[in-house]
């Protein structure tokens, strides 16, 4: 009981020094077709580009999609789960792997924003796990159903999480 209003109080605390629990990094916004809302990706920091990597639901509903950078987890993407990754320009390979490896390049420029889907496919043993560029008009389609999930802690940080949704990691 002490741990949970310490913890509390911590959550108050941090509301009044800051005004929100956390920085917003997506908005929401009424989508297009005024049907629904989609998730609107800010600008990358000052200097740096950004990968939105996301999984629509689908296929391997209970796989996640684990994203690597030079053999070190970024995230592991659920079914309608997404992260905002800032990255320095310059090439970057990221790698998903069950059964076998799908490797993805990108070039990333200063003041862009990249967008990777993952997808999972029929494999031998288990689902494989695919990831392809993707559009941000892609992403709007999807995005009223994801939510965000933070890096796994052995990865780099990426931006905290939108409106304040807890994040989490799969």
């Amino acid at each position: 009981m002490k741990k949970l209003m310490g913890a509390a109080l911590l959550a108050v605390a941090a509301v009044a020094v800051t005004g929100t629990m956390a920085p917003a990094i997506a908005k929401e916004e009424k989508s297009d077709d005024g049907k629904g809302v989609k998730k609107v990706i800010p600008a990358p920091p000052e200097g740096k580009g950004q990968v939105v990597f996301y999984r629509p639901g689908g296929m391997g509903f209970a796989l996640g999609c684990g994203v690597n950078e030079n053999g070190e987890r970024l995230s592991a993407l659920g079914a309608n789960k997404y992260f905002i990754l800032p990255t320095d320009a310059g090439s970057h390979s990221y790698t998903v792997k069950s059964e076998a490896t799908d490797l993805l390049t990108l070039e990333v420029e200063p003041g862009e924003t990249y967008y990777v889907k993952c997808k999972i496919k029929m494999g031998i043993m288990v689902g494989r796990p695919n990831i392809a560029p993707s559009t941000p008009e892609e992403f709007d389609k999807d995005s009223a159903k994801l939510k965000y999930v933070d890096t796994d802690d052995a990865g780099p940080k990426v931006l905290p999480n939108p409106a304040g949704e807890a994040a989490k990691t799969e």
